[in-house]
């Protein structure tokens, strides 16, 4: 009989990506969405598009319209399932966003969160249990690791910091935003129902994860917002830091089995972070001169002076540990490659419009 598998946000990146990936490994996949992103984003944001195309394309698939804030719900459904594995996605995640809509963040993240986390401890205690947490979890600690500012970027002043940034980084004494806070919440209750419960839990912290099935808006998803903003021709808008602020980019597909990775051969309380590392990361100027060699034409862009509150200056995920645990685990795509995807997905969406 097949696994079942209970992806959380399934029409989102990350969760549409686990469906297909798990779906053709033999898995019995069910995914729970109430497509609050369009609340959130509106009509740019809405994943309704990767829905239909799961129920079209993925076997067998299971949609259940589900809010992660019901916990009664979620206890019947993961009581009914009894699933092999759990994947959480779901989230509310806009630093700008939690700003102006606190509760709805929190309630979201850290309660959805901790309503899940009970549905499984009753339903499916010993199913490994996978967070997509964020490296927003450290608010802005990175920023203070000494920089050298280059011509098209920020990088690391210290040899020993040439890896980027590591789970030793502290998550207290810092800027978060309260989407950070919310997340950081969720991740300390996903660690504890390890450690108190014993449960095989892990919290992914990702740095940009990223792929053609991002619904990326200006509030989040930046480089889906930046491919698309680009292939339409529209003025992209660089925000702080004369662009120069690095971010590493991990393709969904190597998200996924990295999840696989885990579980296949879970632990307890485990914390990761999670990110193309120093394989594959870029500055915003960096994307842009990538993107014009793609586009065979510079892309519009403008410069606001301002930054996001906490945003971080240079983030590059220090991945050795999972590595050390899971050593088969690597990127099969680095940015040019998870650009140049995006761009031809990008062409076919506005083709198809």
């Amino acid at each position: 009989m097949a696994r079942t598998l209970l992806v959380t946000g399934s029409s989102g990146l990350i969760g549409s990506q686990a469906v297909r990936h798990f779906a053709a490994r033999g898995w019995r996949t069910v995914g729970v969405d109430n497509h609050m992103r369009a609340q959130f984003f509106g009509s740019g944001g809405d994943p309704r598009w990767n829905l239909e195309r799961l129920v079209t394309e993925v076997p067998d698939f299971d949609h259940r319209e589900l809010d992660v804030r019901d916990r009664r719900g979620l206890a019947d459904l993961v009581r009914e399932l009894k699933p092999a594995a759990i994947v959480h996605c779901a989230a509310q995640p806009s630093h700008d966003l939690a700003a102006s809509r606190p509760f709805d963040d929190f309630e979201v993240n850290a309660l959805g969160t901790l309503n899940l986390l009970e549905a499984a401890r009753a339903g499916a205690p010993g199913s490994p249990f996978v967070f997509l947490s964020t490296n927003k979890v450290y608010g802005d600690a990175p920023n203070e690791y000494p920089l050298v500012e280059q011509p098209r970027r920020f990088e690391f002043a210290r040899a020993e910091d040439f890896q980027g940034i590591d789970e030793t980084c502290r998550i207290d004494r810092s800027t978060h935003s309260l989407f950070g806070a919310s997340k950081a919440s969720a991740d300390l209750l996903v660690q504890e129902y390890g450690r108190y419960f014993g449960m095989p839990t892990v919290c992914f912290r990702g740095g940009c994860l990223t792929g053609p099935a991002h619904s990326g808006v200006e509030l989040h998803g930046f480089l889906s917002w930046l491919v698309d903003t680009a292939v339409s021709g529209r003025t992209y808008t660089v925000i702080g830091h004369g662009g120069k602020q690095v971010r590493d980019q991990i393709h969904s597909h190597d998200v996924c089995t990295a999840i696989e990775a885990f579980i296949e051969a879970p632990r307890s309380a485990e914390v990761y972070n999670l990110g193309g590392g120093r394989e594959s990361n870029g500055s915003v100027l960096e994307c842009l001169d990538l993107l014009a060699d793609l586009l065979g034409r510079e892309v519009p862009h403008r410069f606001e002076r301002r930054a996001r509150v906490g945003d971080h200056v240079c983030y590059i995920s220090d991945t050795r540990r999972f590595r050390s645990h899971y050593p088969h685990w690597t990127l099969s795509r680095r940015l040019p490659e998870i650009l140049a995807e995006m761009v031809d997905q990008a062409g076919e969406r506005s083709r198809a419009a």
